[in-house]
């Protein structure tokens, strides 16, 4: 039986599942724990705790929904010497991440230009299923580059500054990226998807801050009241689509050499150690650099669109976030500190203040955490804490999470109808498809004022500011 243990925790023990070696915590309020029992999520938290050599607890944040193996809103770390690592605990959106940047302007200088700017980004920015990139198909030898070197190469060819690298999640290049371990098809796929967005739920969203909670933090992140920002949501395409479907075959197949036994074949893995296990994280590597260039190609090409109709392009990077990536790090674990394998999958790094990893400027109050909302609803900026290195691996929520399946969205209203609804809000909408609007209409999702006040209350990442959107481009 699931059990209450504060208004904003709900504990598995061991005896939820048989087979679990850990226990299984879920961050949730009464709402909220009613609508993750309405899927299979509290089922694969459990789930999840039954893998060999995993440390600490099966998390599962507030927006937690029905994923494949893992649930989207999952955390869980693997032992970087005893145990595994799975494809499904990152996702088929390798490095699906959140990138916020912070215009010079206020919302009445943008506002009466608003179509304008959302017209030129809609150009700019290619959107939707197979739309290809502005700079055409990349060599084999470019692309390489770009699994390698990530926003880094981007910047080195002129699309943004040393600043830009500075205020991303590890620079914008994660480390031990082989090329080489990514097949020709997740290659092809990806060659010339380099600055899209592509369709889902990814978007550009022209915002302004509404309300600041944490005056000292906002000062940090360079955020006022009033100010104009730019919420880019894109990840690595066709290429990591590819690169977990092509490891999760892999997996299945060497989980027999290794005797590893699951209760679910989407949770197949392989130990972190192994061949196999070293071949994935190098390709995941060079997919979320794939992801990290991408989103700094889309700025590159939002900045552009700023300056043709604002007359100024400085659009500063607050911060750039990961959703759905495995990385070493270093947590405390039973009163020591040990090297794991953190899998988020639907979930945001939320590390406190004098952390190595976080920039310069942010060392006195902590990273950023970008949370956006559905369509026509507000975003929230947090910033990481100490009690999420104790409890979550310094990990939190990823924004609202569904609610219900894109088939049913669809049903429920009309793309028309739904333009009409968010325009009487005042919020313009660019969209590549009808079915992309009503897939990602705000119904479909939970109340990310709600996911936020639970992570909030919960101590994992506080409040910092709420961001309200005029502006939305969908794929």
């Amino acid at each position: 039986m699931v059990q209450k243990l504060d208004d904003y925790r709900y504990l598995l023990p061991k005896t939820f599942r048989e087979g679990m070696k850990v226990e299984g915590l879920i961050y949730a309020n009464e709402e909220l724990i009613g609508a993750i029992e309405r899927d299979q999520t509290m089922m694969q938290v459990a789930n999840v705790a039954t893998l060999p050599g995993l440390v600490g607890r099966s998390l599962a944040m507030p927006d937690a929904h029905q994923g494949y193996g893992f649930a989207i809103g999952g955390v869980a770390a693997s032992d970087i010497h005893k145990g595994v690592v799975s494809a499904g605990g990152v996702g088929f959106d390798i490095n699906c991440g959140v990138r916020l940047l912070a215009s010079p302007f206020t919302l009445e200088k943008v506002r009466p230009k608003l179509d304008a700017l959302l017209n030129q980004m809609f150009r700019d920015i290619p959107c939707g299923t197979g739309r290809k990139g502005v700079m055409g198909g990349l060599s084999a030898e470019e692309l390489d580059s770009v699994l390698e070197n990530g926003a880094h190469w981007a910047v080195k060819k002129g699309y943004g500054t040393q600043e830009d690298l500075d205020h991303l999640e590890e620079t914008g290049k994660i480390p031990n990226a082989d090329p080489n371990e990514v097949s020709r098809r997740a290659k092809e796929r990806g060659r010339d998807q380099l600055g899209t967005l592509g369709s889902g739920n990814h978007f550009a969203e022209v915002q302004y801050v509404t309300e600041v909670f944490d005056s000292a933090a906002a000062q940090a992140f360079g955020l006022r009241e009033g100010q104009v920002v730019v919420l880019i949501h894109t990840g690595s395409r066709g290429l990591g689509h590819q690169v977990c479907t092509d490891y999760l075959e892999v997996m299945q197949e060497a989980m027999k050499k290794y005797n590893i036994v699951i209760v679910d074949r989407q949770l197949a893995c392989v130990p972190i150690q192994s061949p196999e296990g070293q071949r994935y994280l190098k390709a995941m590597a060079a997919a979320a650099n794939f992801a990290f260039a991408n989103r700094q190609m889309i700025t590159h090409w939002t900045r552009e669109a700023f300056e043709r109709i604002l007359g100024n392009g400085n659009l500063r990077i607050v911060y750039d976030v990961c959703h759905n990536i495995a990385k070493q790090e270093e947590h405390k674990v039973d009163g020591s500190t040990r090297r794991v394998l953190v899998h988020r999958k639907g979930a945001t790094r939320a590390f406190p203040r004098h952390r190595p990893e976080i920039p310069k400027d942010y060392a006195e109050v902590g990273q950023p955490v970008l949370i956006p909302g559905s369509m026509g609803t507000c975003s929230y900026v947090l910033v990481g804490t100490e009690q999420a290195m104790e409890e979550t691996f310094g990990s939190s929520c990823h924004g609202a999470g569904r609610a219900k399946s894109r088939t049913a969205a669809k049903k429920e209203i009309s793309a028309e109808k739904l333009v009409q609804e968010l325009e009487a809000k005042g919020i313009r909408v660019r969209g590549a498809s009808k079915s992309g609007l009503t897939e990602e209409n705000p119904n479909a999702y939970k109340d990310v004022s709600q996911v936020v006040e639970v992570v909030h209350n919960a101590g994992i990442a506080k409040k910092v500011a709420k961001l309200v959107p005029i502006g939305v481009i969908k794929g």
